[in-house]
């Protein structure tokens, strides 16, 4: 507690953004690292059903799977089984499409956390500004000038930038690596698409 009293009284009125960049920051990576595991976006065993229930014939049975799926590829692939009887190359376009919708979804939250990671160390230095501008304002007012009340000023000067590189280091990690995961997701999404169009075709 001593040490949470210290930041807010040493680093400022900065400090209470910085925090909450802090906590926005870490729900939306708790947030999508439940939201992008493979299982819940992709939803391997479910496709792999559907595509063998498709070979046998039994679209009823692999529409119903699919409105019961939970996943953005469950929703792809529904687009394309109500549109079995359509062409191969319409087939691909339906999914590509229905792919497409599911992107914004999947990537949700991400620029908000880059904008975070981007933000906090600006903010961060903001605070050192003001805090070198008011220890400055300070020290022209004393006639004497002591050095350890100047090194005390700038300590807490520096804090909001110490606290802004703190925040922004593991949130930049966790959005490039997010970011990448949404891409081998979506590639993914892409590939299964053109299974099903094949089990569709081969039925």
């Amino acid at each position: 507690m001593s040490a949470i009293s210290y930041l807010f009284s040493a680093g400022g009125f900065l400090v209470y953004p910085l925090l909450l960049l802090l906590v926005v920051g870490l729900i939306i990576i708790v947030l999508k690292a439940f939201q992008l595991r493979r299982s819940s976006t992709i939803a391997p065993g479910m496709v792999d059903q559907i595509e063998h229930m498709l070979i046998d014939r039994k679209i009823p049975e692999a529409t119903a799977l699919c409105k019961q799926g939970k996943s953005p590829m469950s929703r792809v692939l529904l687009s394309g089984i109500v549109n079995y009887e359509k062409s191969e190359a319409e087939l691909k376009e339906i999914l590509e499409e229905a792919g497409r919708q599911e992107v914004p979804g999947i990537r949700a939250y991400l620029p908000t956390l880059g904008t975070i990671a981007s933000v906090a160390p600006l903010l961060g230095l903001l605070g050192t500004v003001v805090g070198m501008i008011e220890v400055f304002s300070t020290l022209s007012e004393e006639t004497s000038v002591n050095p350890s009340m100047l090194a005390g000023g700038i300590s807490k000067a520096l804090l909001t930038t110490a606290i802004g590189m703190v925040i922004a280091m593991p949130t930049l990690a966790a959005y490039n690596f997010f970011i990448a995961k949404v891409q081998t997701l979506t590639i993914e999404m892409e590939k299964t698409s053109l299974r099903i169009v094949a089990a569709l075709k081969r039925s």
